[in-house]
């Protein structure tokens, strides 16, 4: 059964959503991905948003762009946490997506990480999970390790080379 749910208004979407996954798969949470149209198909939407905690679901990320209204909405009728992905868009930057995502109304709270900010989202979902599963936050915090030692790494190459050499 899929602990998480990623959902996206469009397969242009697909690059950014998958670097959730890509944790979720790093971390072994299983997911399941959709494209949906919270515009374009409604009654879709509506019931994916209405089923998501019979099927399992303890966390939705949702990527939208433009108006952005995917999240919101899923946050609307899903009762656990929904993350929302803003999306670069090339009118605004994402910044339209980043506003619509991050200003909901009292009482339909939905978090929001960066424009594009797929990565994060999964880890953000992987923390969420990991407040009632002990084994999870321990690959959480093997993660976080991981990432220091690849900083620490490219600063030894670094103070070896120096910046001139470093990126040849």
């Amino acid at each position: 059964m899929a602990k998480v749910g990623i959902v996206m208004g469009s397969d242009s979407d697909l690059p950014v959503m998958a670097k959730a996954a890509d944790v979720l798969e790093e971390l072994g949470i299983s997911y399941e991905m959709a494209i949906i149209s919270a515009h374009r198909e409604p009654d879709v939407f509506y019931e994916y948003a209405k089923s998501a905690e019979q099927k399992g679901f303890k966390v939705i990320i949702a990527g939208a762009g433009m108006a952005a209204h995917l999240p919101g909405m899923c946050a609307a009728i899903f009762p656990m946490p929904v993350i929302g992905i803003p999306m670069h868009t090339t009118s605004l930057g994402g910044r339209d997506s980043l506003y619509s995502i991050v200003q909901m109304p009292s009482g339909i709270p939905v978090a929001t990480v960066a424009i594009n900010g797929g990565q994060n989202a999964g880890l953000l979902a992987a923390k969420i999970l990991a407040t009632s599963d002990g084994q999870l936050l321990q690959k959480l915090k093997a993660y976080t390790e991981q990432m220091k030692k690849q900083v620490q790494a490219k600063d030894a190459k670094l103070q070896e080379t120096g910046y001139k050499l470093y990126g040849k």
